[in-house]
């Protein structure tokens, strides 16, 4: 007879809630599921008033007696939060429990003390519901792509902040009404902060870049910049040169020879993409991510971002992972540790500093509108090294203009020496904007 996998949720919201809901899910479910069994579920309030039918017997308030249960094999944390969350982590893998969360927070901020607690008592720590919901992307870079040296990832990972670039898009709507129909639709929280800021997206592409490169980074170096100053005037010019805004987290390594560290360009922000890029059509709450690697190439993974089914699905699927080894283990007699679903560093790496990263720009000026003034501002850029991309005028006024600058790529540190002589140039009223290009 094959063994169950027993386990304890922690945090009963909604993608606890999701999680019951696969997994007491009858008709047409794969047979192994059967084989998952919910023996506690840890919640704020046993008596509160429910929108599930749940055996309140599986119910308790004591988040220490699940993790000290010796029926359960697997902890599911799903309550959210940082500090309390990560203790319950580490109380967990201590006491010879695997875990499965969907917390990006944590896992960007501590992973490395959490994986070396994992490899010490011989579990797993499991998270892929932590990044893009429920599209499969921490597993194939733990494994099925271990064959490649990745080399670049790419990708929209906040489902909020495209579901409100969209709808400026295609909607004509203000940043401010955007959000709002985020916020009431339940895709945006009450305080927007992580999201809009790009906070949240930095945790995500923290815990990829760590998997892909192989080393740990410092979360709080991530160049990170949100969509809450972009306005339609942008989205408008970008249309017209042919691109669409989207949040974007990109992380690459640099080829570097002479380090004993591998240098990687990892950063987050509001980005102009190319109508024909694919990233480009990504619509709505969903997300994408480009992964290029050698000698694979390039491939993209595309689907729903969040939600209660798509992360849910993902905490299923590493408790069906776990429940695989423990099979194997029974079946043969063995007892096996999976050291690419475990994970652990195996390098070093790095973040270049801000003035060293290189990638296309956007400028949105407002200037006087007098003669030799785009002369001027191609002058500046040109004395510290900036190559022009294009340079377009728009809505000429008897007093002022606004003119748009893309520059080809070049380092952050080049462009923050020519910002400065812009701004002290009398034609030039207004840096508006600035935005990346890729």
């Amino acid at each position: 007879m094959m063994h169950k996998c027993k386990i304890g949720i922690i945090g009963f919201g909604t993608v606890g809630k999701g999680v019951f809901k696969i997994l007491n899910t009858k008709k047409d479910n794969h047979p192994i599921l059967k084989e998952i069994e919910i023996i506690k579920i840890a919640v704020k309030d046993i008596n509160k008033k429910r929108d599930i039918q749940v055996n309140k017997d599986l119910l308790t308030d004591d988040i220490d007696s699940v993790i000290k249960d010796p029926r359960i094999d697997v902890i599911v944390e799903v309550m959210g939060g940082i500090d309390i969350a990560k203790d319950i982590i580490i109380k967990s893998l201590n006491a010879g429990k695997s875990v499965v969360t969907a917390n990006k927070a944590v896992m960007a901020r501590f992973g490395y003390e959490i994986y070396k607690i994992a490899w010490k008592n011989n579990v797993y720590i499991l998270f892929e519901a932590a990044v893009c919901g429920g599209i499969p992307v921490i597993e194939p870079l733990k494994k099925s792509l271990k064959s490649n040296q990745i080399t670049k990832m790419i990708g929209i990972i906040n489902g909020t902040t495209n579901f409100i670039l969209s709808k400026m898009s295609s909607e004509n709507s203000s940043y401010e009404g955007s959000l709002q129909i985020a916020q009431d639709l339940g895709y945006a929280e009450s305080d927007p902060s992580a999201d809009v800021e790009g906070h949240d997206a930095a945790d995500k592409i923290s815990i990829l870049t760590e998997i892909a490169f192989g080393g740990k980074i410092k979360r709080n170096e991530i160049e990170t910049e949100g969509i809450n100053f972009i306005n339609l005037k942008d989205i408008d010019y970008a249309s017209k040169l042919g691109f669409e805004i989207k949040l974007i987290a990109l992380s690459e390594r640099i080829n570097n020879d002479s380090s004993d560290s591998l240098p990687l360009n990892t950063w987050v922000g509001p980005t102009l993409i190319p109508k024909g890029h694919p990233l480009a059509s990504v619509e709505d709450v969903n997300n994408a991510i480009l992964i290029k690697g050698d000698p694979l190439g390039e491939i993209m993974l595309y689907g729903p971002g969040a939600g209660s089914g798509p992360t849910a699905s993902s905490v299923v699927s590493d408790i069906l992972n776990l429940k695989s080894i423990s099979f194997t283990n029974n079946k043969k007699g063995l007892s096996t540790f999976d050291p690419l679903l475990a994970f652990d560093f195996w390098r070093k790496c790095h973040l270049i500093e801000s003035a060293q990263i290189r990638k296309k720009f956007y400028f949105r000026l407002i200037c006087q509108d007098t003669p030799g003034v785009i002369g001027k501002i191609g002058h500046i850029f040109g004395t510290n090294s900036v190559s022009i991309e294009s340079i377009v005028q728009f809505d000429a006024t008897d007093n002022e203009a606004e003119i748009v600058v893309i520059t080809h790529e070049v380092t952050k540190g080049n462009i923050e020496k020519s910002k400065t002589e812009l701004n002290s140039l009398t034609e030039v009223k207004l840096i508006a904007s600035q935005l990346n290009c890729i």
